[in-house]
């Protein structure tokens, strides 16, 4: 069976001629990952895609038609970015315009794995909810969250590729899900399914020269599967197949999965051709319980900054001292504004003299962060922590001009709502559609029926 993996995310592009050769080699499924939690909670919280509209409907518009006229499945997983209702419907519309524009007609897939708070609640009750790191469950941010969405396995995709669908558009998924649901449904040994998925989820990260925005094919086969990049200008080695087994892995050896853990520890890689690799010996453990990821994210405030850089050593060395004063300063001359309500971050960046060149002045770039109640608390506190650091004295100035050079005007931007994680959790369910909600769509030239 063989595979073909878009890019590694849906909107970074990829070349013509390597979409062409991956036609070419007459695949069974085509997949790419629209998504990533790598952005951070902002993108979950206010429903919006981190992708740019004009490139996701770039790289869906040479694909999608040839891919539905050619009868060749099309799996787009973590639509829209996050992979919550809000994405999906934003990727959905994109679809429709490129389905009138090329009066396609096809059906499809929409998978959904939002959750509610309900839901995480009665979990955390049942004991089923443990932290994928330190972040502990707070009943209260749970109601209080934006979106939650479980990391879907791949039994949902198997159940639309079941229906004999054109499309599927997913919400949140695992990566791998997205490659190796066609390759398990058709009864390949899931430890290669999942491995060869692992691999190919960040297109040609794989191949040299690396390249994210480029398309990888994987065939897999009884006991092996082979990447093979299908831009003759890359190549797969051993070497980075081999690195991209441990891309975003704690354990080197072990690749967790909901329904169980892939072991890596006695795998083979050989170089078949100048291009290609050969992977073995990937061993699948399935799971005594079964777990889903659970991402939710929460309002946390509203965020001003500013941005400045310092060029005099004098100043560099009283750094700390004199974000103290601007502490001070705001805690002695805004006590009008209760201190619960906002916090304030003075960060520093760089600040180390050049060593191989001494005619180089120290430099260091600041940044003043304010994250508030309300945006004009943000505003407020920024602004005078922008003035009180601009104009703070300290012991041998020489000069009573300004401490900052601002690289824009206006000097303080206003970045509006702020999200947080309040949920980065394992949950323990009883089977992998306890939140899956799937509906089926048709077009007919161009137009839903």
């Amino acid at each position: 069976m063989k595979i073909v993996a878009l890019n590694g995310l849906l909107g970074y592009g990829y070349a013509q001629q390597s979409w062409q050769q991956a036609l070419a080699e007459n695949p069974d499924v085509i997949g790419v990952d629209a998504g990533s939690v790598d952005p951070g909670p902002y993108y979950l919280g206010s429903g919006t895609s981190f992708t740019n509209r004009a490139a996701v409907k770039r790289d869906l518009a040479l694909a999608l038609p040839e891919a539905i006229r050619r009868h060749i499945p099309f799996i787009i997983g973590t639509a829209g970015g996050s992979g919550a209702e809000p994405h999906i419907k934003w990727l959905s519309a994109i679809v429709a315009e490129i389905a009138r524009e090329h009066q396609l007609s096809f059906r499809y897939a929409v998978i959904y794995s939002d959750v509610s708070p309900d839901y995480v609640l009665g979990k955390m009750q049942q004991g089923q909810l443990e932290p994928l790191g330190h972040l502990e469950a707070d009943s209260n941010k749970v109601i209080q969250a934006a979106h939650i969405v479980a990391q879907m396995s791949v039994d949902p995709f198997i159940k639309a590729l079941d229906e004999g669908v054109d499309l599927i558009i997913a919400g949140r998924a695992c990566d791998t899900a997205i490659y190796a649901a066609a390759p398990i449904r058709a009864g390949f040994d899931p430890g290669l399914a999942y491995h060869m998925a692992k691999i190919m989820e960040c297109g040609s990260m794989c191949s040299d020269p690396v390249s994210a925005s480029d398309v990888i094919l994987g065939e897999i086969g009884p006991d092996s599967f082979t990447l093979t990049p299908m831009n003759p200008i890359r190549c797969c080695t051993i070497q980075r197949v081999a690195a991209h087994t441990l891309y975003e892995q704690a354990n080197p050896y072990l690749i967790h999965e909901p329904d169980g853990t892939v072991d890596v520890s006695e795998c083979c890689y050989e170089q078949i051709d100048a291009r290609s690799v050969r992977v073995s010996g990937s061993r699948f453990i399935p799971a005594k319980r079964k777990t889903l990821k659970l991402e939710g994210a929460c309002l946390a405030g509203y965020r001003a900054i500013s941005l400045a850089g310092i060029n005099d050593p004098e100043t560099i060395r009283c750094i700390d001292a004199l974000f103290d004063q601007v502490k001070a300063f705001i805690s002695e001359n805004q006590a009008d504004i209760d201190p619960g309500t906002y916090t304030i971050h003075l960060k520093k960046y760089g600040g180390v003299l050049a060593e191989t060149d001494a005619s180089l002045a120290a430099q260091m770039a600041v940044i003043i962060e304010v994250v508030g109640d309300t945006q004009a608390i943000a505003d407020s506190i920024c602004a005078v922590a922008r003035s009180r650091l601009l104009h703070a004295d300290y012991p041998g100035r020489r000069s009573s001009a300004g401490n900052l050079a601002f690289p824009y005007s206006p000097s303080d931007l206003h970045l509006g709502p702020v999200y947080a994680f309040c949920l980065y959790h394992l949950a323990e369910v009883a089977d992998f559609f306890e939140n899956i909600k799937i509906s089926w769509e048709v077009y007919e030239n161009g137009q839903t029926v």
